[in-house]
């Protein structure tokens, strides 16, 4: 797996990660599964909602990687929608430190929590504050863990609906990897107002097999380049899964690799300065034809750059120029059917992401499945405070 043995991967403390990564075409599988056999409940339960208000607000929550999922599906899902039903994404730790700019007691809203535990506290106290500031309050629950707090809190409550994600999906490694695609594919298959065709999603999970299998070879070939930087870029949704390939590879190196992200646009605009010989540029390209123009703009300026920085530009199909501009090209997509939309394409992009932080830790000498043996950061979050919250 990854060009490592069992004997490689125990020693570097990198099997669960490892696997993690690995497994995660057949988790979605499974995920699919999952969603579609609660439909009808699903449907349901959205209906009531949506039949009995004239606005709703969808407010996609969590912290750390679980806030970048609601980052990641809210530019999507609002361009679907554009109506009646309003999608934001504000992370726990914001609700929990600022309630007021964020929950506003007569706006009918669907808390949606991501959540690999279930027990993080910013979690546990953003419903409460929530609840007890929003007279329509309703909340889904997308969780890996039928025994965290969220799943217990709401076992009886009418105005709540937990989703579970397949066993296998509930990560024992410190960095979320199946977690993560797993419960953006089931938050997209519950609000998408778009059919989701078996061929589309079959093709998804054909095109991450073949991925996670031939990746490492341009993941070696990447963390042979003496890479103290690394930049992940995009535009839209892939703009914002460039946070999550960015954390990646900060949590497995402990922070010895450098990592920002930035849109293709923003770039420009101060962050670009961070380049040096050392910096590995990545280029999560759209496939929608105007956006990617931005995208390839990008990609041009850096390959006229006069600095030794290396360029890995990602993209659906097979690209000429892409090719030509990029040190490394990665298509993800080899089928004549275009997947659709960007959606599709961050699930496949972020397992390159994925492989290239395993591998650049296990590099350095870190131990993926516990990067910080130290506790300066854990698994499940730890030291916060919640204050109670008196309404002024």
């Amino acid at each position: 797996m990854f060009h490592l043995t069992e004997k490689e991967l125990q020693k570097n403390m990198a099997g669960h990660t490892a696997q993690e990564i690995y497994q995660q075409p057949e988790i979605w599988q499974d995920t699919v599964n999952a969603v579609v056999e609660k439909q009808t409940e699903i449907e349901r339960f959205l209906k009531a909602i949506y039949d009995q208000h004239k606005q709703v607000r969808v407010v996609m929550t969590g912290a750390g990687t679980s806030a970048f999922a609601g980052d990641i599906l809210t530019p999507e899902l609002q361009k679907q929608h554009q109506g009646k039903i309003q999608f934001e994404a504000i992370a726990t730790t914001d609700i929990v430190s600022n309630p007021t700019h964020y929950l506003f007691k007569e706006i009918p809203t669907i808390l949606v929590s991501f959540a690999r535990s279930g027990n993080s506290p910013e979690s546990v106290a953003a419903v409460k504050l929530a609840k007890d500031i929003i007279d329509d309050f309703y909340q889904v629950n997308i969780t890996c863990n039928p025994n965290g707090q969220l799943a217990e809190n709401t076992k009886h409550d009418e105005n709540s609906l937990t989703i579970l994600t397949p066993e296998k999906a509930h990560d024992q490694a410190f960095a979320m990897t199946s977690s993560f695609t797993s419960m953006i594919l089931a938050c997209y298959m519950i609000f998408s107002k778009r059919s989701i065709s078996r061929n589309t999603i079959e093709g998804m999970i054909a095109n991450g097999n073949q991925l996670v299998k031939q990746v490492v070879e341009v993941v070696e070939e990447v963390i042979a380049h003496d890479m103290e930087r690394i930049v992940y870029l995009g535009s839209g949704s892939l703009g914002q899964l460039a946070h999550e390939a960015a954390l990646k590879m900060l949590e497995l190196t402990a922070g010895k690799v450098v990592a920002v992200h930035e849109s293709s646009l923003g770039f420009r605009h101060g962050p670009k300065s961070i380049l040096n010989d050392q910096s590995v540029v990545v280029l999560f390209l759209s496939q929608d034809a105007y956006t990617r123009k931005y995208d390839l703009d990008m990609l041009r300026e850096l390959a006229g750059e006069t600095t030794i920085i290396k360029t890995i530009a990602l993209t659906e199909r097979q690209d000429e120029e892409v090719s030509k501009l990029a040190d490394w090209a990665i298509s993800v997509n080899p089928e004549e059917k275009t997947l659709g939309d960007d959606f599709y394409l961050a699930m496949l992009y972020i397992l390159f992401a994925q492989v290239l932080a395993l591998k650049k830790s296990i590099q350095l000498g870190i131990t993926p499945d516990n990067p910080s043996p130290d506790g300066s950061v854990n698994r499940v979050v730890k030291g916060v405070t919640i204050y109670d919250y008196e309404e002024k």
